[in-house]
């Protein structure tokens, strides 16, 4: 598990510069500039414009870009014009469906220092879904998987929340098995509904997620609660790592409570989130 993922990813569209400004200093781990859903037709060159105007230099944390549909003619020049910057950390792919698209564009997005440019994988169809694996082994680029849920839906023809929970697990398991980080949970459309969206946080924490995409800044504090060790989590898992320090091996705590190793690890990756930096 890579404790230092971000557990706040911030969506702004690309052809609101002003709102892309803002959002650098909101308080997001990450910034996720959109060119795809965010953005209409008119406005797209304009928009990849302005992004590469804004990657011109290195920016206060970290900045993605979700890209046009890769089957369709605008990713290509996306790729080719944002790639080389020195402001980008990453691209994030749209709709992908096979482990091709995922090598196609880690072919074609080098960096300037010739190095590997971060890519993330965003499944949002049943294709994708079926695919999840491949696509997270396609490509040591490859450096994350998640969903995208509002397509997913739209092609499953889910009408209740609890339909995607499956969909959710497929990706977690496609993610770890692949040696990804555990993947971010994709965004609640709803930016009033902040109780809903605590609630939806702790079910994805429950199914294994870490950390998820908001698309305004006051659910960013929200997901960050939801995510973060509480003090009773802290608390117990400082515990068992000092047990596990003067015992090798397995051991029962005074509560009763049987440690093994894999309890240890997860101990650690607690505290170890608990103080990220």
């Amino acid at each position: 598990m890579t404790v230092h993922s971000p557990l706040t990813w911030l969506y702004v569209p690309g052809d609101r510069p002003e709102v892309v400004a803002k959002a650098l200093h909101a308080g997001a781990d990450a910034v996720i500039v959109d060119l795809e859903d965010a953005v209409a037709p008119d406005r797209k060159e304009y928009a990849r414009s302005a992004t590469a105007e804004l990657l011109s230099e290195p920016r206060p944390v970290p900045v993605h870009v979700r890209v046009n549909a890769l089957d369709g003619p605008l990713a290509e020049t996306d790729i080719r014009t944002l790639a080389p910057l020195p402001g980008l950390a990453g691209l994030r792919l749209p709709k992908v469906t096979s482990r091709a698209e995922v090598i196609r564009v880690a072919e074609r997005a080098v960096p300037a220092d010739g190095g590997a440019l971060a890519l993330h994988a965003l499944v949002e169809s049943a294709l994708g879904l079926e695919h999840a694996f491949a696509i997270a082994t396609a490509h040591p680029a490859l450096r994350g998987l998640s969903l995208g849920e509002a397509d997913l839906r739209a092609d499953l023809g889910l009408r209740e929340e609890a339909g995607l929970d499956w969909a959710r697990s497929r990706v977690v398991v496609a993610a770890r098995a692949a040696g990804l980080a555990p993947p971010a949970q994709s965004v609640h459309p709803d930016i009033r509904d902040l109780d809903g969206l605590a609630a939806s946080c702790a079910r994805g924490r429950a199914l294994g997620f870490l950390g998820r995409a908001a698309i305004h800044p006051r659910q960013l504090p929200v997901i960050e609660r939801a995510y973060l060790p509480t003090p009773e989590e802290i608390e117990r898992a400082e515990e068992i790592t000092k047990a596990a320090a003067t015992d090798e091996g397995a051991l029962a705590l005074p509560d009763g409570r049987f440690v093994d190793k894999a309890v240890v690890e997860g101990a650690r990756r607690v505290l170890a989130l608990a103080h990220r930096v």
